[in-house]
């Protein structure tokens, strides 16, 4: 914020109807009326699928945002930690999905403790080990209460993350979880962005393999027994989601083997924020391959501090400020109420800690002067906003001025 609004609240800097140009740089900015667009386009869509969606709140951790994708119908909050968990406790999430196994001694008494106390409180989380699972009994037997703790079986694959390598290896999991006295069977789950990284036929064919089993490992334990009355079934994240739909959606659609309802999450993330760069290449729901297309709705903004030769100019945004691992930042415009665009062959080669490498062609040269400020496209919203304790929303990243009309509190 301005020097001018030091001290203020924000309540009452907004109440001052501030501008964009107020904020000092770097910044990273959320579009508001993007972040409307793409909740209420991913709600639809996994509607129509006939599937729910828990998204992954690790992307942004902000409770904000959270509350707008739960208003828009969403079954619940995914999470990494048993700390971002807390976080989402602490806000009122009332289903919560932990995509992770959970053998912290101190966050399974932590759980049980909140079981006991909210019966409202719904958890799952997941197991991908007889190891795994006879830890989690171990610390739950000495913990408060008496709840049993959902547990899915995790399916992986080769050369993937976490997850039981083979189908065989989930059932011993799942008879373990069955045996266990302080957890029950609820489903299977995992992730299939583990196993490829493109839409190659390659990339696509390992997704598809995966899915395949993860369906396989639902049928057989349903078969078997091990389920109560009913479960679950998730993977979907924001690269793949319409195979996960394809292969899982089905499975909603059955009572099941022995009568166990099914229900199939998708856990999306990235979808509420996308970007201009890997999302954009890859989610089937990005322009042009959807005719409702997701739309960015994060942008940074830097200035230029220093034009030290031809063809080169440096920005005051670097590594501690924007995100890097899935692509560079895209120069798109100069950003004033002239709107100028940036000529396309121009790039960010680089970043430093605080310094980004504008490589301009020589025909353009002369249109960014020392002091102008540049508008960004990012790649990869987990790694953007984790560099931000608060960040300002805008209502149009479009406007040649835009407004500033809140701001987002991220808690990582």
């Amino acid at each position: 914020m301005p020097p001018t609004s030091w001290g203020r609240t924000v309540r009452e800097f907004l109440a001052t109807a501030p501008t964009l140009d107020q904020l000092e740089t770097p910044v990273l900015t959320v579009d508001r009326a993007a972040v409307a667009t793409n909740i209420a386009v991913m709600a639809d869509w996994v509607r129509a699928a006939g599937v729910r969606l828990a998204p992954h709140g690790k992307t942004t951790m902000a409770p904000q945002l959270w509350a707008d994708q739960l208003a828009a119908g969403s079954w619940g909050i995914t999470l990494a930690t048993i700390w971002q968990t807390q976080v989402a406790r602490s806000f009122g999430v009332a289903r919560i999905l932990l995509a992770n196994a959970l053998v912290d001694p101190v966050g399974l008494h932590w759980l049980a403790t909140e079981l006991a106390s909210d019966p409202g409180f719904k958890f799952i989380c997941w197991a991908d080990s007889v190891e795994t699972v006879a830890l989690m009994d171990e610390h739950l037997r000495t913990a408060p209460g008496s709840e049993r703790v959902r547990v899915l079986v995790e399916l992986g694959g080769p050369r993937g993350r976490t997850g039981a390598r083979t189908v065989e290896q989930a059932h011993a999991v799942a008879r373990a979880i069955d045996r266990a006295s302080r957890l029950t069977l609820a489903g299977v789950g995992g992730y299939e962005g583990a196993l490829a990284h493109d839409r190659t036929p390659n990339g696509i064919r390992a997704v598809r393999d995966y899915l395949a089993e993860l369906a396989r490992l639902h049928h057989e334990l349903a078969a078997a027994g091990l389920y109560p009355s009913s479960a679950i079934v998730t993977a979907g994240g924001s690269a793949y989601p319409e195979l996960a739909v394809e292969y899982l959606a089905p499975l909603a659609d059955e009572q099941g083997t022995r009568g166990v309802a099914t229900t199939v999450v998708l856990r999306s993330g990235a979808y509420v924020i996308h970007d201009d760069g890997f999302y954009a290449a890859m989610s089937p729901l990005a322009a042009p391959r959807s005719e409702r297309p997701l739309r960015s709705a994060m942008h940074g903004w830097a200035r230029t501090l220093s034009r030290p030769e031809p063809g080169l100019a440096l920005l005051d945004a670097g590594k501690r400020d924007l995100p890097f691992d899935e692509g560079l930042p895209i120069p798109q415009r100069i950003a004033g109420p002239k709107s100028i665009p940036l000529d396309p062959d121009a790039t960010v080669s680089a970043l430093n800690d605080q310094h980004a490498f504008l490589r301009l062609p020589r025909a353009a040269a002369t249109e960014l002067p020392i002091g102008a400020v540049v508008r960004l496209g990012l790649s990869h919203p987990c790694t953007a906003f984790d560099k931000w304790r608060l960040i300002p929303v805008i209502d149009d990243a479009d406007a040649p001025t835009p407004r500033v009309v809140d701001f987002l509190h991220t808690f990582f």
